[in-house]
């Protein structure tokens, strides 16, 4: 029979040792304890950052190329929805794959995740959609600095801000972008639940195009009221590091100072959403 064990670039295999051998071998590579310590971490930084390049990214190619724009509301939920799929195949079985702030939160009040891991979960998101922001940046670098987007500018038809960061339709009130954020992670976080409970009809080994499917639903039903960032580091990452980047304060005041709402209402629908489930959605005994 295979073993399950992985080799090393020797080929050996090491089928019949122990898991301290293996793990000796393994500290080949450098700081392996700290690198195991901070495994979950390292995940969920690599794993938000994988889906918000190819989110941003899919915003960059239909912005920078017109002959999209007719059906640049379906292009772009693809990308996202297919981008949170890849992401999580990367970190789940490593970190759980919340790659969402809002989704770390409402999990752990519900004792369904510990609440030690609560900061570092929230830090390596942020810095993983900051990072996948900037390698959206450096591959679309030339485009941005084309003559008509070069001055950086936050909206109209040279903006360029929303390639990385979430504006609303600009028909919004305050709280129409707060409803729509607020329902629209409320949903994503019930259907989340309903993909793992066992007790249901839960999405076993397809997970990831479950949730992947699910957000690029939603995005494309409603998405369009609000740029759907129903994550919290999925915004405000991108939003900080286009202030560093050249697009200025106008990132955080635009649009009556949006930018606490896709930090604070998907927090607010993740804990509705698992409430919700919980109180409702109750398992068959037999």
């Amino acid at each position: 029979m295979p073993s399950d064990l992985p080799k090393t670039d020797t080929g050996i295999n090491y089928e019949g040792t122990s898991q301290a051998m293996f793990e000796a071998n393994m500290r080949m590579f450098g700081m392996y304890r700290l690198r195991y310590a901070m495994r979950k971490y390292f995940a969920e930084f690599f794993g938000t950052a994988v889906f918000l390049f190819f989110g941003n990214t899919v915003i960059a190619t239909v912005t920078f190329n017109p002959a999209f724009e007719a059906a640049k509301w379906v292009i772009i939920p693809i990308g996202w929805g297919f981008g949170l799929m890849l992401a999580l195949y990367l970190s789940m079985g490593v970190s759980g794959g919340h790659l969402n702030p809002a989704m770390t939160i409402a999990s752990a009040l519900y004792g369904r995740f510990p609440l030690s891991y609560v900061p570092g979960y929230i830090i390596s998101q942020l810095l993983g959609a900051f990072t996948g922001a900037a390698l959206t940046y450096g591959v679309f670098r030339a485009q941005i600095n084309q003559p008509e987007f070069g001055a950086k500018l936050v909206g109209g038809q040279y903006g360029t801000a929303g390639i990385f960061s979430t504006y609303p339709n600009p028909l919004n009130s305050t709280w129409d972008s707060f409803l729509a954020e607020m329902v629209l992670t409320c949903l994503l976080a019930m259907l989340v639940q309903s993909f793992f409970d066992k007790r249901l009809t839960p999405a076993k080994g397809f997970e990831p195009v479950a949730v992947g499917l699910t957000l690029l639903t939603l995005s494309i039903c409603a998405g369009i009221n609000t740029g759907f960032a129903l994550n919290p580091a999925r915004d405000l990452g991108p939003r900080v590091f286009t202030l560093i980047a050249g697009w200025g304060t106008e990132t955080f005041k635009a649009s009556n100072y949006y930018f606490w709402i896709p930090i604070v209402a998907p927090i607010v629908g993740a804990i509705i959403g698992i409430t919700l489930f919980e109180f409702f959605i109750i398992p068959n005994r037999d």
